[in-house]
C-alpha cells in the first residue's frame, strides 16, 4: 500500500508543479485574472487565477495512472463495491462543476448558477452510489430513510464545496488548509482500515496541492481560482464519504467534520451573519469582507501570519482526531486541554511582540 501511496503523491506533485506555469500563461491569454476592485480583494496587483487547472490535472493524471496499474496487477477490483460506477459519477460531477467554475474565472457566473452546478454534481454523485448511509443519532432510533441520506449527502458535498471556496481569500489559504486536511484524513483512513480507493484518492489530492502551493503561498504568483477551490471542496467531501464506507464507528464518521471544522464554521457564521444583516435569504449570496481571514487582517495580522495561524488551527484539529482514533478520547481531550493552556500562557506576549514588530515596520516606512 505504501508504495502505491508514494506513486500517487509523486505523480500528482510533479504534474501540478510542472503545469502551473502553463496555467499562468493561459490565464493571461484568455483574461482569467483577479483585479483588486473592492475591499474584499486582498491582492494589490492583478493576479492570474487558473492555478486550479494544474491541481485538477495532477490529481486526474495520478489517479488514472495508478488505478490502471493496480487493475493490471489485480491489486484492486473496480467492480467491487461498484467503484467503477462511483468513479464515473465522481468524474461527471467534477467535469460539470469545473467547466462552470472555469467560465466563472474567465467571464464571471452568477452565484446561483454556481450553486446549481454544485447541486447537479452532487446529485450525479449520489445517483452513482456515493452515499452517507449509516448515521446514528444518540438517544434516537437508527434512521432508515433513503431520501434522508440522499439529502444529507447532497448537503454535505455542496456545503464543503462552498466552505473551501469561501475560505479562499488569502495567498495559499484554501490550498494549505485542504492539504493539511488531506494529510490528516490520510492518517485517519490508514488507522481505521478505510478502503484503499479512498487512501489513493486523498493522497493524489495532497500531492497535487503540494505541487501547486509553492506558486500560491504568499507572495503568490497565481491564484487557485474558483475552478480550483470548488474542485478541492468537491473532492475532499466525496473522498471523506468513501473513507468511512468500510467502518461506521462514530469517530470515523465525524472525523471529516472536525478536520474541516475551520471552513465549516466560517461558512455557517457567514450564512447567519449575512441573513441577520441583510434581513433576507437573498443576502446569503452577497459577498462581504467579514470572513475569518478578513477579521484577522483587521486585527493587525499580516497575510502570512494569518495564513500560518489558520494552518496551525487546522493541523491541531487533525492531530486531535488522529489521537482520538489511535489512543482514545481521554488522551485526545488531555491533548486539547494542554494546547489551550499553552496558548493562554503565551498569547499576551505573542500579541505584544507582534505589535512591536508592526511598530518597527511603520517607523522604517516613515523614515
Amino acid at each position: 500500500m505504501w508504495g502505491d501511496i508514494a506513486i500517487a503523491f509523486t505523480i500528482a506533485f510533479l504534474t501540478a508543479f510542472m503545469t502551473t506555469p502553463y496555467t499562468i500563461r493561459l490565464a493571461k491569454k484568455i483574461g482569467a485574472v483577479d483585479t483588486p476592485k473592492d475591499e474584499r480583494r486582498i491582492n494589490k496587483i492583478t493576479m492570474t487565477r487558473l492555478g486550479g487547472l494544474a491541481v485538477i490535472l495532477g490529481f486526474v493524471v495520478s489517479v488514472i495512472y495508478l488505478l490502471t496499474v493496480m487493475v493490471i496487477e489485480k491489486k484492486i477490483d473496480l467492480t467491487q463495491n461498484s467503484y467503477n460506477i462511483k468513479l464515473l459519477g465522481f468524474a461527471l460531477g467534477g467535469i460539470i462543476l469545473s467547466v462552470t467554475c472555469f467560465i466563472d474565472d474567465v467571464k464571471g457566473v452568477p452565484a446561483l448558477v454556481k450553486l446549481l452546478a454544485q447541486t447537479v454534481a452532487a446529485c450525479i454523485v449520489v445517483k452513482c452510489g456515493i452515499l452517507i448511509d449509516n448515521v446514528k443519532i444518540p438517544f434516537l432510533n437508527k434512521i432508515t430513510s433513503e431520501i434522508f441520506y440522499k439529502i444529507l449527502t447532497i448537503g454535505w458535498i455542496v456545503g464543503i464545496t462552498n466552505a473551501i471556496n469561501l475560505i479562499d481569500g488569502l495567498d495559499g489559504l484554501s490550498t494549505g488548509i485542504t492539504l493539511i486536511s488531506c494529510v490528516s484524513l490520510l492518517i485517519i483512513f490508514s488507522l481505521s482500515g478505510s478502503p484503499l480507493m479512498s487512501i489513493i484518492l486523498i493522497t493524489a489530492l495532497a500531492g497535487a496541492l503540494v505541487g501547486f502551493l509553492p506558486f500560491n503561498f504568499n507572495p503568490a504568483k497565481t491564484f487557485i481560482g474558483d475552478t480550483g477551490s470548488n474542485f478541492l471542496g468537491y473532492c475532499i467531501s466525496i473522498i471523506s464519504i468513501l473513507g468511512i464506507a468500510k467502518t461506521y464507528t462514530a469517530i470515523v464518521i465525524i472525523a471529516p467534520i472536525i478536520v474541516l471544522a475551520l471552513p465549516i464554521f466560517d461558512t455557517l457564521f457567514s450564512i447567519f451573519r449575512r441573513i441577520i444583516h441583510g434581513h433576507s435569504l437573498k443576502a446569503i449570496f452577497q459577498p462581504d469582507a467579514n470572513h475569518l481571514h478578513h477579521r484577522m487582517l483587521k486585527a493587525g495580522f499580516t497575510q502570512k501570519q494569518s495564513v500560518l495561524i489558520l494552518y496551525g488551527i487546522t493541523a491541531i484539529l487533525g492531530i486531535f482526531v488522529i489521537i482520538w482514533i489511535d489512543s482514545g478520547i481521554w488522551k485526545a481531550l488531555s491533548f486539547a486541554i494542554m494546547i489551550i493552556l499553552i496558548i493562554l500562557a503565551g498569547y499576551k506576549e505573542f500579541f505584544k511582540q507582534r505589535l512591536l514588530s508592526d511598530n518597527d515596520e511603520e517607523n522604517k516606512e516613515n523614515k
